[in-house]
This record gives structure tokens, C-alpha cells and sequence, in this order.
């Protein structure tokens, strides 16, 4: 099987490059971006080598695994393209819902697969990793952006020793390839780029994605260097940094940082 592209993407003029394998779908999209290629364009393979997730941190997708990263060229400011991000993550779990309806026939009640956004950058089911997403931006020559949103997804398998416990979708008793996932991914993001406008949207995004989030009301960690700020996630603000509310009621806003939830809370940090 092939990889291709969802009929509204195609419709909506978005072009396709797909490797055997790659190093970096992320690194391919915005080394096209640097030649002055298009925008619009998705980079895909079942077997990426050199993938990286934030802080650097090395994503290796083994042979059947899926990576992607969609490339868009826009006329936004770097604060509103790390918005992206919010609707990526959308476009990325109305795809995994579409792709994972048999399986949910199989099962019943709090044991159908629910799929929730972990802040800034995940996916989870069931408490465990599914994929980690990665926004990068840079300036252009003509003075637009180059962004590009890669995610990676465990089709098949799912790396071990990692800080929150990961799964694969066949673990979950999800069988699809990486080519379905991808052409439901490719639909989706028409759907979600489009609410998401260039950042004109975010504030129906915003609603979407705390409709989905993980961990809202509950304990939150947020480790910065040294800097340990423990308290509750309240919410995402207008520009997507979380708020946490601490002990003493006050709301702080958090751009980044390792963030543990949960039971996580009390210990990751530590």
C-alpha cells in the first residue's frame, strides 16, 4: 500500500511527499521550505531515523510506524503560529476516532478508546503515550513563516524506558497501517487548519481541545531547570500557555516546561 492523500486535501490543493524512509519528516519539510518550495504540503514515511521531539529528544519511528509533518507558509507572527499546534493536535484525534471504530465496536463502556491531548505536545490513551507532536517555525526570506507540524504516532509498536509509559495502536487492538492513518490525518486537517484561520480561530480551538484535554481540574507539575511550580491545570489562555492555579489561588501561566499530571504530580519532579 501507498500513502496518499484524503480527497479534500487533494481538493484543497495540499501536495504529497512521501519517503521509504526518512531522517526527519520535520527536517525534510523545512528544508523544502528553505529551497522556496510550496506550502501546503505533507512529508510522510513508516520508518523515520533521526526524528526528534521537543528538547531535542530523539523519536525514532521503526519500519510500520507513522511520522508526519505538514508544512505551511503564512503571514503570522511566531506567537500565533505556535497556536498551530492546538489544531494539529485536533486534526490528529479525529483521525485516530475515524481509524479506530472497529475497534470500539469490539469493546464497551469506560473500555472504548478515548483519546486525549496532553499539554503542550501529546496524545493519550488510556494514561499512555500514543504520539508526540512537534511545532517548528522560521523566517522566510519574503518575511512569511515556514511552519511545519510533525507528529509522530506507535502504530505497531511503542518505545520502552520512556518518561510516560507509551502504547502502539495494535497494542490497543487497533489495526490500521500508517497509509490509513495518514489519509484520515490529511482529511482532518483541512477540517481544523480551516477553523484555525492563520490564528483568527484559535478561540474555537481553544474550546475544542479543552473539550479533549487531559488532566483539567486535576494535579499539575511543571518542572523549568531548577524551578519546581506545583497546583492545579485551570485551563489554556488565549495564547495557549497553561494556566495553573496554585495553592494560594494564584493563576500562572506556563509556556513550557515538563509537565506531569496527575499522581505524576506529586513524584515527577521530585
Amino acid at each position: 500500500m501507498t500513502f496518499s492523500l484524503g480527497p479534500r486535501a487533494i481538493a484543497a490543493g495540499y501536495r504529497l511527499v512521501a519517503f521509504d524512509q526518512a531522517g526527519s519528516t520535520n527536517s525534510e519539510a523545512m528544508a523544502h521550505a528553505r529551497r522556496g518550495g510550496p506550502g501546503s504540503t505533507w512529508f510522510v514515511t513508516t520508518l523515520q531515523t533521526a526524528g526528534r521531539g521537543r528538547r531535542q529528544r530523539t523519536w525514532v519511528a521503526p519500519r510500520g510506524n507513522l511520522a508526519s509533518s505538514v508544512l505551511e507558509v503564512m503571514d503570522v507572527t511566531p506567537a500565533v503560529a505556535a497556536t498551530m499546534g492546538f489544531a494539529f493536535g485536533l486534526a490528529h484525534e479525529a483521525a485516530l476516532q475515524r481509524v479506530s471504530v472497529e475497534a470500539n465496536l469490539r469493546l464497551a463502556g469506560s473500555d472504548r478508546l478515548q483519546y486525549l491531548l496532553k499539554w503542550p505536545n501529546d496524545i493519550l490513551v488510556r494514561g499512555q503515550k500514543l504520539c508526540g507532536l512537534l511545532v517548528e517555525a522560521e523566517a522566510m526570506m519574503d518575511g512569511r513563516l515556514a511552519v511545519v507540524a510533525g507528529i509522530g504516532t506507535n502504530i505497531i509498536a511503542a518505545p520502552e524506558g520512556t518518561p510516560t509509559p507509551a502504547v502502539s495502536l495494535a497494542g490497543l487492538g487497533v489495526h490500521v497501517s500508517g497509509e490509513e492513518l495518514f489519509a484520515a490525518l490529511s482529511e482532518a486537517w483541512v477540517e481544523f487548519c480551516g477553523i484555525w484561520d492563520n490564528g483568527r480561530g484559535f478561540r474555537e480551538i481553544r474550546k475544542l481541545w479543552l473539550e479533549r484535554a487531559f488532566g483539567v481540574g486535576k494535579p499539575v507539575a511543571i518542572q523549568t531547570g531548577t524551578a519546581k511550580l506545583e497546583g492545579t491545570f485551570d485551563t489554556i489562555d488565549e495564547a495557549g500557555c497553561l494556566i495553573v492555579r496554585t495553592a494560594d489561588g494564584r493563576r500562572m501561566p506556563i509556556t513550557t516546561g515538563e509537565v506531569y499530571f496527575g499522581t505524576a504530580a506529586s513524584i515527577g519532579a521530585a
